[in-house]
């Protein structure tokens, strides 16, 4: 259920690059809750904001406030922040320390086997095929059980059982938290949105 507290608040963020301006005067707000489908074709400055949403970035003007506390934040950009030489079950062993995870061994297990690549994790993620490596990716944004949860394109070199895989996450995940989803495949994600953000 969509909750009355906002978890994010932007008024009038612009954010410029030199002297091009990526986005320009954007104001939003996202309550707890909700699900926002980001659109926009390329280059309307999606990962930009999703960038300045999670903190990686910030806005060259306006105000932006997101109301979770960084370790309470999940993020899956354009890079899968994965460490090629370690195996699966080390990166997320890893990040499992990391964000403290309580029964994180339980848990790490539990999300290898849900996207389907338990089977693989012994295997260095330099052996992965790119497929694996986002479903790895989005085992590790999810593995803290964020509040908010970041995605930049998640479907990306997903195949139609991975895709149908996520699918369920985000069903599952749009009744327990916050979700900002960029994606090029928008009705796949349309059903779940409680809310829309478009980017010229």
């Amino acid at each position: 259920m969509v909750g009355e507290v906002d978890v994010i608040r932007a008024e009038g963020i612009e954010k410029r690059f030199g002297g091009r301006a990526v986005l320009r005067g954007l104001s939003f707000a996202v309550s707890a809750g909700e699900v926002m489908l980001v659109t926009g074709v390329n280059g309307s400055g999606k990962t930009t904001l999703l960038r300045l949403v999670t903190g990686l970035a910030a806005p060259t003007r306006g105000t932006l406030v997101v109301g979770v506390d960084r370790s309470r934040l999940g993020y899956l950009g354009h890079e899968p922040l994965l460490y090629r030489e370690l195996t699966a079950l080390e990166n997320l062993d890893l990040f499992g320390r990391l964000y403290r995870v309580p029964e994180r061994r339980e848990r790490v297990g539990m999300l290898l086997e849900r996207f389907g690549i338990w089977e693989a994790r012994s295997e260095r993620v330099s052996s992965f095929s790119r497929g694996m490596v986002q479903r790895l990716a989005l085992c590790r944004a999810l593995l803290h059980e964020p509040e908010l949860l970041v995605l930049d394109e998640p479907f990306t070199a997903l195949d139609e059982g991975g895709a149908e895989l996520l699918d369920a996450e985000l069903l599952s995940l749009a009744r327990t938290a916050t979700l900002v989803i960029s994606t090029h495949d928008p009705d796949r994600v349309a059903p779940l949105a409680t809310s829309r953000l478009a980017l010229a």
